[in-house]
């Protein structure tokens, strides 16, 4: 039916060719903004300033917020790659620093208990 190397056959083969490579051009496009990793960055922060990390763990937080800044202009440069991963690394962050804060808390709790314990024994032994 169809003989090799006729016209038809190699304009047909650079045909598909030419359009296997447009759609891979198309498939490593520059992809989609990460929306839902900055609103997950955005909402971390907020959590862990709740937990008190301003106070807590000012590091971590600090992190946190210059990675989503970071990850934000990145997404303005069409980086979305970058800005993913920034993004995902201030929520990392701001995770740390929440956890960080509300360890810190547990831990004041704990010796306050402690000491409040340490003055009834005391007021019993009276």
């Amino acid at each position: 039916m169809f003989q090799k190397n006729t016209p038809f056959r190699r304009r047909a083969t650079a045909v598909l060719a030419l359009s296997t490579v447009l759609f891979l051009g198309a498939c490593a496009s520059k992809g989609v903004a990460p929306t839902a990793e900055l609103s997950m960055a955005r909402a971390s922060i907020t959590q862990a300033e709740a937990a008190g990390a301003g106070e807590l763990a000012p590091v971590e937080l600090l992190a946190a917020r210059e990675k989503l800044v970071r990850a934000e202009s990145a997404v303005r440069a069409e980086q979305f790659a970058q800005a993913r991963r920034l993004s995902e690394q201030a929520a990392a962050d701001a995770d740390l620093a929440e956890r960080k804060s509300r360890a810190d808390k547990a831990r004041r709790m704990a010796t306050e208990m402690g000491r409040s314990n340490d003055t009834l024994q005391r007021e019993i032994k009276r």
